[in-house]
């Protein structure tokens, strides 16, 4: 495939990482027909209005003057297409992976698949989904793989809260079907990308882009347990991050939070330990151990907030908690997996009038109201600071009655307890 000249690239999917995919093929020259099921986003991207944090509407409108940035719900405007890009969810069903987005978004690409064709699955899943999912469904078409058309594997690398400018800077891990595949995989991607880096297969890629998440999860587990631990031994945890955070070599800083949240780490680590599992019959030990910590955050946090409270009356009745924080991580509207959401479930568990706030996800399912104002501040029996968005009035969170401080957002003080 020569990629040297303007290509045909189907986006199959256009959420958090099909859209600014998208527009990089658009900025490198590409014509690009924006393929989405949910006619709400299709009818959103012609309207250049944005539902993806890191897209403005102004990259939106810029692209689709140049009347390459084609948005679309029919899968026949994917024919003649030179590369489709495979960029939806891989969700998990009872803690199992569900493929079914991909075998579907695969099917849609099949239909129109024609030789000379390159296929690039973006989705994060376990080793083997490409081989053995994906291409059989491709070549339903009639095709044959290596032969008639190519098929690589690229994960995406997108870090939610970052432009589309430094996207670009993002090393892309590239692997192929074959040496062929590979190396037009690459092509694409090295016009869109500074870096690409070819990986020696696509199994090892699929594993490779499990290891970058199972390894943050595991690294906020342990830190979470050891914020349980820490309380014990009568150690400021804080402190002690700090101080192991001043060795040069060695160390990686992580820190204490309500657990992590967003569709990556909790859904990508079951991928693994599934996959693991199906191998081996045997569970992978510290995967599912830290996965088991994350879950049990939330209940924990909503325990200490709960326990702060019985130190400071003598009922829990009519208490009223405000939760600062609804998305899973600061500064991005997101909640899926919102782990500030678990703990406010968990503390209506105890019977409390909880009242989450945040400004960036507003709305009744779940509700979720905007305002940050004084009056809800004094009336709050606690105020539990679970997300440390960039913009919140943290001089007036501190006014506080008592406040949960879970974000080490706010400096010390009696009625501030930190996690």
């Amino acid at each position: 495939m020569d990629t040297s000249t303007p290509t045909q690239v189907a986006v199959i999917g256009c959420g958090f990482i099909g859209l600014p995919a998208a527009l990089l093929a658009v900025d490198a020259g590409h014509t690009v027909i924006a393929f989405d099921t949910d006619p709400d986003r299709v009818r959103r991207l012609l309207a250049a209005d944005p539902y993806v944090p890191d897209v403005s509407a102004e990259q939106l409108q810029s692209a689709l003057a140049t009347g390459r940035l084609i948005p679309t719900g029919d899968p026949d405007a994917l024919s003649g297409f030179d590369v489709a890009l495979i960029t939806v969810p891989t969700p998990t069903t009872g803690n199992r992976p569900d493929l079914s987005c991909i075998e579907a978004a695969t099917k849609t690409v099949a239909a129109q698949l024609r030789p000379g064709a390159t296929v690039i699955l973006e989705s994060t899943t376990y080793p083997g989904t490409t081989e053995n999912l994906v291409v059989p469904i491709l070549e339903t078409s009639g095709l044959t793989v290596g032969r008639d058309f190519y098929v690589g594997y690229a994960p995406e690398r997108i870090n939610p809260g970052t432009p589309i400018t430094e996207l670009r800077s993002v090393p892309k891990v590239v692997a192929g079907i074959d040496d062929e595949s590979r190396d037009a995989a690459a092509a694409f991607w090295s016009r869109l990308v500074d870096a690409v880096v070819l990986a020696p297969d696509i199994g090892t890629a699929e594993l490779a882009k499990l290891i970058e998440n199972t390894f943050r999860l595991v690294n906020i587990s342990l830190v979470n347990e050891l914020t349980r631990y820490a309380r014990a031994l009568e150690v400021n945890i804080w402190d002690a991050l700090t101080l192991a955070a001043t060795k040069p070599f060695g160390y990686m800083a992580f820190h204490p939070s309500v657990g992590a949240g967003g569709h990556c780490l909790p859904s990508d680590t079951r991928y693994l330990t599934w996959r693991i599992r199906e191998a081996t019959h045997t569970s992978a030990l510290l995967i599912e151990t830290a996965a088991r910590i994350n879950d049990e955050m939330p209940e924990y946090v909503a325990g200490r907030i709960v326990d702060g409270l019985r130190r400071r009356h003598d009922s829990l009745a009519g208490a009223r908690v405000v939760v600062i924080g609804a998305t899973y991580k600061p500064d991005i509207p997101d909640l899926r997996e919102s782990s500030a959401l678990k703990v406010a479930a968990a503390l209506r568990g105890y019977r409390l009038h909880v009242t989450v706030v945040d400004p960036l996800v507003p709305g009744d399912d779940p509700p979720v109201v905007p305002d940050l104002t004084p009056e809800r501040i004094a009336d709050a029996s606690v105020v539990a600071l679970l997300v440390a968005h960039r913009d919140l009035d943290y001089s007036l969170i501190a006014t506080g009655n008592y406040v949960f401080d879970a974000c080490a957002a706010l400096p010390p003080a009696p009625n501030i307890e930190r996690l």
